[in-house]
């Protein structure tokens, strides 16, 4: 295996969750597309890997490139329907499931209805970015980032008590 082999697969296994999560907050859940465009981003990673230069975090670059990728989808493929939003999570049955439930289902709506930027940045805080790689990945000033995330959280609590 060639260096550049094993600096991808590392790259690879440390990034795999974190590139998929994010897809999936693009797909409205669908594993499916979510793992095509995992597949897909990965691949340009690897295409482009050898042009890296060290201008940002590796793992800035690769949020760039899941952000651009799952965004281009976005603007080929129509909504997938809410219903598929939670079809990912497996729910314990308990008393308080169904409200969980209802609430992670309103949460998704209400990010949907966002505006695509505004989404990008949700998704990011949500996944546990800090705010200034937000800031990198998005092309904006951290203090807009910053700014931006408070009011999204307004928005969302907003949008959620309805």
């Amino acid at each position: 295996m060639s260096n550049l082999e094993s600096k991808f697969e590392a790259i690879y296994t440390e990034n795999y969750g974190k590139v998929f999560r994010i897809c999936q907050g693009y797909t409205n859940g669908n594993q499916v597309l979510s793992k095509d465009l995992t597949q897909e981003t990965f691949i340009k990673v690897w295409n482009n890997l050898s042009s890296f230069r060290n201008e940002s975090s590796l793992s800035t670059w690769i949020y760039r490139i899941t952000v651009n990728t799952c965004l281009i989808e976005l603007r080929k493929k129509k909504p997938v329907p809410i219903k598929q939003h939670l079809s990912h999570l497996e729910l314990v049955i308990d008393e308080n499931s169904k409200e969980k439930e209802l609430q992670l289902n309103q949460l998704y709506r209400c990010i949907n209805k966002l505006k695509i930027e505004n989404k990008s940045i949700i998704l990011l805080e949500l996944e546990g970015l800090p705010q200034k790689e937000i800031a990198d990945i998005m092309g904006l000033k951290h203090e807009t980032i910053r700014v931006r995330i408070h009011r999204i959280k307004n928005e969302l609590t907003k949008c959620v008590k309805q």
